[in-house]
């Protein structure tokens, strides 16, 4: 199960910062939207730079041009980039023929689905990675939705992160579907101990998978 650390709403020097402290318990880093729509992805190329065994995520969140986006995460070093799942077919199309062309992947964003006939599309489409996303704005009204997991019970052969809210309190909700990924932001990058946060949290993962085998549920 990897960790995945989302830098969202940071400075750039934040970010850098964060990472200095926490990258022993990171698997894959995030860089968010809101960081590339401040910094552009130069930011990327800095952190691709100082982490080069580091698998990079940016969020894009592409919903249109697809192939154009693509291209200039997976040229500033991303490993994965990410498309919102109700872009036009051909849009993630697009996306997925770019990344075989870079030997990267695409994740697509479930933010907003609730249909799990969306999910079988995908899959048709070749999409092989999926987010379960409980969003910012959907968070001030609740924690997580355990029925989210229903969206890709029926397709086990499909990698799954989980994002939204995550932290000590709620993993206990989250890791019995033992999700792929679980992405992490202000559980660690709002907390006064960065390095202890992320290390607590990357602890209970371990712990949990050590006594569980992988099947999600």
């Amino acid at each position: 199960m990897n960790l995945q650390l989302a830098l969202d709403r940071l400075t750039e020097r934040e970010c850098l910062d964060i990472l200095a402290n926490t990258n022993d318990s990171l698997d894959w880093i995030e860089v968010g939207t809101g960081v590339i729509k401040e910094y552009g992805l130069a930011i990327v190329r800095t952190i691709r730079e100082a982490y080069p065994n580091k698998v990079i995520v940016t969020d894009m969140k592409t919903c249109d041009a697809g192939k154009h986006e693509a291209i200039q995460a997976f040229e500033a070093g991303a490993d994965i980039t990410t498309v919102m799942a109700f872009s036009a077919d051909q849009t993630i199309a697009d996306m997925l023929d770019v990344a075989k062309t870079y030997s990267s992947r695409v994740m697509v964003d479930l933010l907003g689905v609730r249909d799990p006939s969306r999910v079988q599309q995908l899959r048709q489409l070749g999409v092989n990675i999926v987010s379960l996303h409980f969003g910012k704005d959907m968070q001030q009204n609740g924690s997580m939705d355990s029925q989210l997991f229903d969206l890709v019970s029926h397709y086990p052969d499909l990698e799954v992160a989980v994002a939204g809210g995550i932290n000590l309190e709620t993993l206990p909700g989250i890791l019995p579907h033992q999700p792929d990924t679980l992405i992490v932001g202000g559980a660690i990058t709002k907390q006064e101990h960065h390095k202890q946060s992320a290390a607590k949290i990357k602890e209970v993962m371990n712990n949990y998978e050590a006594n569980h085998s992988h099947r999600r549920l």
